[in-house]
């Protein structure tokens, strides 16, 4: 087992209740905002492939409409470099207002693009360079509400306030798939091929406008602000390299542990209703309700996970989702290639249930791995590598094997390979729960 990670000395911080409250409500909020744009991608995934890809072979509309959707997670790790180190510089809380504008600038303009058929190829390429706008701020929004979360709540907490964040991504997506279900239900084929799909994407402004206003309400973390006051002068420039070679230890575990939670968070929630449809020709409606009913289950379990954390551990319940992942991906998509309803449900249910053990456990146990420092920006960089190259690209890669063996077990058996990289990085992380952050002082819950 690993040594400790050493811990900073120095007298206990009290966090205030409310302000952790607001900051928690901030982050969140983004995060559903970011998760609401891609479930409803996601979801509408093959009226987009319609609209901006004309062919007369669906799955290559829906190649590259994930495609598409891929090229923004090509570029995470660019705005993870830039916008990392900035938030250890300027701070965390004017970085996460600039992301903010990003997102949902870019989420607005996609319902604003021409279809094919009125502008031609420059309707995909628009399409591409939205995503990309998208791409490049996420890369700094999910390290930086996590780090956020974890420097402002106490110890003790820091998994259940933690789990919090993932609770605004269910959000976000039960919103985003509810959107799109409705009006599936309610649209016939033409006017949701001519005009609906706009809508989900236009809803973004309003959004992004009210979680602006939240953030630019909070002040900085009492970490940040504690490494502010050890500099004399403006905050030191920390180098690129040192945030890649002074922690490479923390960026292999970083990287492990968030390719085993996207893999199969992007398997579950934004892959499988493509697969239901296309795949497995699943009547649409049925699918997205299903994938709905796990996502609400998941909403319900989440605190009480991120609370299980703070008393048993964040290495415990991340090794049990690894192991499940591995012993019961292939029984769960043999029940919803079954293609019965109740089938469908458990297979789903069970990969959900599995999936919680990673969501309710990483807001908290990624910051852990990094001094404040360098928090935001080493975490940036470990985690937008690691989804780039395994998350988001996830849905591209399983419909193309499918594509290339006629396997339709290929989903399980990612997930499965998922998993044994994650229970790898799992033995060797240290557990993080109960103790200060790495380069902060105890931090209690005041009143």
């Amino acid at each position: 087992m690993p040594a400790p990670v050493p811990r900073a000395a120095g007298a206990p911080t009290a966090t205030d209740p409310a302000l952790v409250r607001r900051a928690v409500k901030a982050a969140a909020l983004g995060n559903a905002m970011e998760w609401f744009d891609f479930g409803v991608y996601s979801y509408i995934a093959v009226t987009l492939g319609k609209v901006f890809f004309p062919s007369g072979n669906p799955t290559a509309q829906l190649l590259s409409t994930f495609g598409a959707f891929a090229a923004a997670f090509l570029v995470r790790p660019l705005g993870g470099m830039v916008f990392g180190p900035l938030g250890d510089r300027v701070g965390r809380q004017k970085v996460l207002a600039v992301t903010m504008i990003m997102m949902a600038a870019g989420t607005f303009a996609i319902g604003l693009i021409p279809s094919y058929a009125t502008i031609g190829v420059w309707a995909p390429v628009l399409l591409l360079a939205a995503r990309l706008v998208q791409g490049f701020s996420t890369g700094g929004e999910y390290a930086g509400a996590s780090t956020f979360i974890a420097e402002y709540a106490p110890d003790r907490r820091r998994g259940f306030l933690g789990s919090w964040l993932e609770f605004g991504t269910l959000a976000g997506y039960i919103g985003g798939a509810g959107l799109v279900t409705l009006m599936t239900a309610l649209l016939s084929d033409g006017d949701l091929m001519s005009w609906g799909w706009r809508i989900p994407f236009l809803i973004a402004g309003p959004m992004g406008i009210v979680g602006l206003y939240l953030r630019m309400r909070l002040e900085e973390t009492p970490a940040f602000a504690a490494e502010v006051a050890k500099a004399e002068t403006a905050r030191p420039k920390v180098p690129l390299r040192e945030m890649v070679t002074g922690q490479w230890r923390a960026l292999l575990l970083c990287v492990g542990l968030v390719l085993v939670f996207n893999v199969t968070d992007y398997m579950l929630l934004s892959y499988m209703p493509s697969y239901l449809t296309s795949e497995l020709e699943y009547d649409e409606t049925h699918g997205l309700l299903v994938v709905l009913g796990v996502m609400a289950l998941m909403m319900v379990v989440q605190p009480f996970a991120g609370a299980l954390t703070d008393r048993v551990g964040r290495r415990p319940v991340i090794a049990a989702g690894c192991a499940g992942f591995l012993l019961l991906s292939v029984p769960a998509l043999l029940l919803i290639r079954e293609g019965s309803l109740l089938a469908v449900a458990l297979g789903m249910g069970a990969l959900g249930m599995l999936l919680v053990c990673f969501t309710a456990s990483m807001p908290s146990a990624l910051p852990a791995l990094f001094p404040t420092r360098v928090r935001y920006g080493s975490l940036s960089i470990g985690f937008n590598v690691s989804v780039s190259l395994f998350g988001g690209t996830t849905p591209l890669v399983v419909t193309a094997l499918i594509g290339a063996t006629g396997d339709m077990m290929m989903p399980a058996y990612y997930m499965m390979a998922a998993a044994v990289v994650g229970g790898v990085a799992v033995w060797f992380m240290t557990e993080s729960a109960g103790r200060p952050l790495p380069g902060s002082a105890p931090a209690v819950e005041g009143r």
